[in-house]
């Protein structure tokens, strides 16, 4: 079943078509990568997703609900959550407090309920903290809940980013580039905690991604931009051997020598 169907979504820049005529489909409890070519349009895509920038043509449902016109915190409301290609980290807050911050758009406490500190208010704080201490144990931060963020090494900040997208309860998860700048072992570990966000929480991922060996390890679909044109679409035996997609990486030189060898 489609959880996300978009259809011809175009965004221009002045002159410049970033995203051009895309169609693309998700499923339910899938894992899919998204790939191309630095300035391919895929961080376009996903703002254009996430309400960040509205498309000029086309359209976007999300659910079964047109996602386009919607801010960003409606969208984030509808079950669509999403971390950064630079670290967006709250640097001078606290791990929980970090995560906290992604539960805002769920609570349900009045700005009075909260400045009166009523029963309601303390009930709904106490259940966020301790929500916020799971997620720090699943994705690996256990008994790091008071240092603050900045002080966390790097591949720490990017595990606390999808903890607090996890803490927005969404139905869609999207990545961007999150394995981006990670040692190997690190690579390994959230590779490894994106199958178990799946598994575990039923959540859908959808997720933009340089790294190869990652992507084609756990991706069961691939998208591929190039140019802002979806130039292919399928599972990594078929993207790998596609002669769009090589030729969008090396050039058609490589193109060429392949066929070649094959001679």
């Amino acid at each position: 079943m489609a959880l996300l169907e978009i259809a011809n979504i175009t965004k221009t820049f002045g002159g410049l078509k970033a995203i051009s005529d895309v169609t693309f489909s998700l499923d339910k409890g899938r894992i899919v990568s998204i790939i191309g070519p630095n300035g391919a349009g895929k961080t376009t895509f996903f703002n254009t997703l996430t309400g960040i920038y509205k498309p000029d043509s086309g359209t976007i449902k999300f659910n079964g609900k047109s996602m386009v016109g919607l801010r960003p915190d409606q969208i984030a409301a509808s079950g669509i959550s999403r971390t950064f290609q630079n670290i967006r980290l709250f640097p001078d807050m606290s791990v929980i407090e970090n995560i906290l911050v992604g539960m805002h758009i769920h609570l349900k406490q009045s700005a009075l309920q909260t400045l009166l500190r009523l029963p309601s208010f303390k009930k709904e704080e106490d259940e966020a903290e301790k929500k916020a201490a799971e997620l720090m144990e699943y994705v690996g931060l256990k008994r790091v809940e008071n240092e603050l963020a900045k002080n966390l090494p790097y591949g720490a900040q990017r595990r606390l980013e999808i903890a607090r997208a996890l803490a927005a309860d969404p139905m869609l998860l999207l990545l961007d580039e999150p394995a981006a700048g990670m040692n190997p072992q690190e690579t390994e570990d959230v590779t490894r905690l994106f199958r178990d966000i799946r598994s575990d929480l039923g959540i859908t991922i959808l997720l933009i991604e340089h790294d190869m060996r990652v992507v084609m390890n756990i991706s069961e679909d691939i998208c591929v931009m190039d140019y802002g044109v979806k130039i292919a679409q399928g599972p990594p035996s078929e993207i790998r051997n596609n002669t769009r997609v090589i030729e969008a990486y090396l050039g058609r030189g490589a193109v060429a020598g392949q066929h070649e060898e094959k001679m």
